[in-house]
């Protein structure tokens, strides 16, 4: 299996309007689940199948990728950041990898935090069975496949169909945010309208058109979990859900200065945080250098350096 020919890509340009504030001053793939960025988990992720150069489409607040990686070499990664500076769908932005890419390459949307399983699988799908295309599923509610794509099978297990957040699912199978593409996925990009729904170019379109040209398209069952962190709430569910897949209720990171009685309970807590005087800490995210100085209990809050958010509940 030449998995030496593999590259990466990660979609990571997208401004998260509905996360604002929070998305105002950090990019939306950068938010911290249990103290790491969003695209440092799927990164390592493919650098644990061999992949050692990747592609960052970046846009909104771009600096703040190349502040946080630079070239990459920390992760033992090759990265280079590219500038998509018009959204105008994940089709527009994996278009401008073409003149880059020259080798299949595996495909991250960088705004969902994603838990794979066995993505070996995909591979030895796409190279076993020479496909044009293998896509990531997961088995899912009729409510998760209508904000996601559905996809629609033969009798052989080929994709004949894929449905851009359908209203009627045909199956269980939900589309997720990771694919594996042949570069002739380019030439059906090229062919890609813009789309009545969104007037974006979908990336959805240009698969069918892919599928209809000819090309084998597969999916494999590699995702355990996934979640887009559209709201602010959305983000601290998500790190208690990590922390809770992990066996804990409660992260703290380095340099953090905390008082000894405090306690924490389905928190996390950044690099070099200052906690003092707070009793108690519930199912809140702090993120880093953030100062904390409270004589009540806090719960169900985000907390950054420079404001507090607050919910009702989770």
């Amino acid at each position: 299996m030449p998995r030496e020919r593999l590259v990466g890509a990660i979609l990571a340009a997208g401004k998260g309007s509905r996360l604002i504030p929070i998305s105002e001053d950090y990019p939306k793939p950068l938010l911290p689940i249990c103290n790491k960025p969003i695209v440092q988990y799927q990164m390592e992720y493919m650098r644990d199948l061999g992949i050692g150069e990747i592609f960052l489409v970046v846009g909104h607040l771009q600096e703040h990728f190349v502040r946080t990686f630079g070239d990459g070499s920390s992760l033992g990664l090759n990265l280079h950041f590219l500038e998509q500076e018009s959204q105008l769908g994940i089709a527009h932005a994996v278009f401008m990898l073409e003149r880059y890419i020259h080798s299949p390459f595996l495909l991250f949307l960088g705004d969902i935090f994603i838990i794979p399983n066995n993505l070996e699988k995909l591979l030895k799908i796409f190279y076993e069975k020479e496909a044009g295309a293998v896509l990531a599923t997961k088995i899912d509610t009729p409510d998760n496949i209508k904000r996601n794509f559905a996809i629609r099978l033969n009798e052989e297990g080929r994709v004949t169909r894929v449905i851009e957040k359908p209203r009627y699912p045909p199956n269980n199978l939900k589309g997720c945010g990771i694919y594996l593409f042949d570069q002739a996925i380019f030439d059906a990009i090229r062919r890609t309208p813009r789309t009545a729904m969104r007037d974006e170019y979908e990336i959805t379109e240009s698969i069918q058109i892919f599928i209809d040209d000819g090309y084998p398209v597969y999916c494999a069952d590699v995702v355990r979990d996934d979640m887009n962190i559209t709201f602010p709430k959305d983000l601290i569910l998500c790190n208690i859900n990590e922390l809770h897949s992990r066996g804990l209720t409660k992260l703290v990171g380095k340099n953090v200065e905390m008082d000894e009685g405090t306690e924490l309970v389905d928190t996390v807590v950044g690099d070099g945080c200052v906690i003092e005087g707070t009793p108690r800490i519930v199912s809140t995210l702090i993120f880093p250098n953030a100062r904390v100085k409270s004589q009540e209990h806090i719960e169900n809050s985000i907390i950054t350096p420079d404001y507090r958010l607050d919910f009702e509940g989770l």
